[in-house]
């Protein structure tokens, strides 16, 4: 067995540990399974399941078995965790379809056939209320509950009785996992510490069994904001809600200060080589984030999707240059009034703002760019005539759009 203890400590994947002696000897010399959570919130995985995955990847390559557990069930409730207000409220249909969607994602990002998938709806959907209460619940001290991060954050702005019990929820989901499937630790972002100690504890009393969790460092920027959002919304790995191309670009923008963070924690460049980069300054740090970017997107879209989306961003350094690959919108004789189209208009139609409230905002400020020419004035319109070909719009200094004709 590989020694991947060490070579998730050297890429910074470690936040904290339960028992560190007991985990570091399980994961060098003893064959593991553990189990990471998905809460199947939307319908497509984004840049923080991405991370999760990559230790997914690490530890199935250490020999170790992973439990892909479907929150099916505590998607229900809704984790707290990190939120000023209540998560929206899905049905079982909902639910069931998004965990179906991210089945079929991580099929292309981790070997499925070493991995055992549960979904937690068969069993908390089947709870018995009193039967809880009495055999699991007697077990949870109120007063400690409510010292954990996760839901003092939302004391001030009220906590709802159903989001307090997933806590419970997520601890009986290791318990059930310890008895089914003999699965000793349970890994998770550093945000879900709280609930990993829960599910600890809950084993302990229930089975005397002392078994581990272990958290990985969330994906932040060196100012710890979380990383993986943009003004349209999230980063998502599905293709058809946020493109390779785009997708490339997100990583190929990192700041100078995280590149090397996340080549460490996304990627499987040998984590020699990437030391020997953090050494790198000035204009080699460029060589690194077009790495990353490339690295990254070969893993999410493909190598053929990677390949692309690297030769449009090459492009846009060449004067004028704009490549095939780059995100285009196609304009119909329909979308013109008068020989024209609104920039307000065209901002929204290309993705490039979200609304046209939006869309004024960045043009007053400066954010957009028509064919190199900054455009101030939100009552601006494009003529059908001055599309020759195609048009570049730029919005701040690193995105892209190529407009073209029908």
């Amino acid at each position: 067995m590989s020694k991947v203890f060490e070579e998730l400590e050297r890429r910074g994947l470690i936040a904290q540990m339960t028992h560190p002696e007991k985990i570091r000897e399980k994961l060098d010399n003893e064959k593991t399974t553990f189990y990471i959570g998905f809460d199947a919130t939307a319908d497509s995985l984004h840049v923080g399941h991405f991370l999760q995955l990559m230790v997914i990847n690490h530890m199935i390559r250490a020999g170790h078995t992973p439990i892909l557990l479907l929150g099916t069930g505590t998607t229900m409730v809704g984790d707290p965790t990190g939120k000023t207000d209540m998560r929206k409220m899905l049905s079982v249909e909902e639910i069931n379809y998004n965990a179906d969607r991210f089945l079929e994602q991580m099929g292309r990002l981790v070997p499925l056939d070493k991995c055992i998938v549960e979904r937690n709806g068969d069993w908390l959907m089947k709870l018995n209320y009193i039967e809880l209460l009495r055999d699991i619940g007697v077990h949870f001290s109120v007063n400690r509950m409510l010292t954990a991060e996760c839901f003092k954050s939302r004391l001030e702005r009220g906590l709802s009785f159903i989001e307090f019990n997933y806590m419970i929820m997520q601890s009986y989901d290791f318990l059930k996992l310890y008895q089914t499937h003999n699965c000793t630790m349970e890994l998770g972002g550093d945000d879900q510490w709280s609930n990993i100690i829960g599910g600890v504890e809950l084993v302990r009393r229930v089975e005397g069994e002392e078994v581990c969790g272990m958290t990985f460092t969330l994906l932040t920027t060196k100012e710890g904001k979380k990383m993986g959002k943009t003004e349209s919304g999230a980063v998502w790995l599905d293709p058809k809600k946020y493109s390779p191309y785009d997708f490339f670009q997100y990583w190929r923008n990192v700041g100078d200060d995280d590149v090397i963070n996340c080549l460490k924690l996304i990627t499987f460049v040998p984590i020699e080589e990437i030391e020997e980069m953090e050494k790198w300054q000035g204009s080699d740090l460029n060589k690194a984030k077009e790495r990353l970017a490339y690295e990254v997107t070969k893993f999410v879209h493909g190598q053929e999707e990677a390949d692309k989306a690297l030769a449009a961003a090459k492009a846009l350094f060449v004067s004028g240059g704009h490549d095939e690959n780059m995100p285009t919108t196609v304009l119909a004789e329909a979308d013109f009034t008068d020989g024209a189209i609104g920039l307000t208009d065209l901002l929204v139609k290309t993705g490039l703002a979200p609304s046209k409230a939006e869309a004024r905002r960045l043009i007053q400020q400066g954010g957009i760019s028509v064919d190199d020419q900054k455009v101030t004035d939100p009552a601006a319109k494009v003529e059908r005539e001055n599309i020759s070909g195609h048009m570049i719009i730029k919005k701040g200094k690193k995105v892209y759009h190529k407009v073209t004709l029908a």
